[in-house]
């Protein structure tokens, strides 16, 4: 598992609204260009030092492009980065307060301490 890709993704999609609007309506492609277009580029760094190395796992991609938060939570990415980014996606699509956010716990009911690890 690349916690690291996975919520360096999370992170970048969260913090510009046209993709995380892409990321909404066309999970499957935004995640196949972010990967191509984003995911070796090193944060506020120049071009020349792009990496060539990191990639998803077949899980992780999956999960990605399903938008399963509780996949991504089992296999060690940061819930707040799920959380925050799903606030911005799927919280329009409840009518009551805090619709999203209590959907969002009740899917991570099944799960007890200790937690999947959360550290990159």
């Amino acid at each position: 598992m690349s916690r690291y890709l996975v919520n360096k993704f999370l992170y970048t999609v969260d913090r510009e609204h046209g993709l995380t609007e892409r990321y909404r309506e066309d999970p499957e492609g935004t995640v196949t260009w972010w990967l191509q277009e984003r995911a070796n580029r090193i944060l506020n760094a120049v071009a020349a030092e792009d990496t060539t190395w990191l990639s998803f796992t077949d899980e992780e991609h999956r999960a990605l492009t399903t938008h399963d938060h509780v996949a991504l939570f089992e296999l060690g990415a940061h819930p707040f980065l799920t959380l925050t980014l799903w606030i911005a996606m799927f919280e329009r699509d409840f009518d009551e307060p805090l619709g999203m956010q209590l959907d969002y716990a009740r899917s991570l009911d099944h799960m007890a301490l200790p937690y999947p690890d959360i550290s990159t």
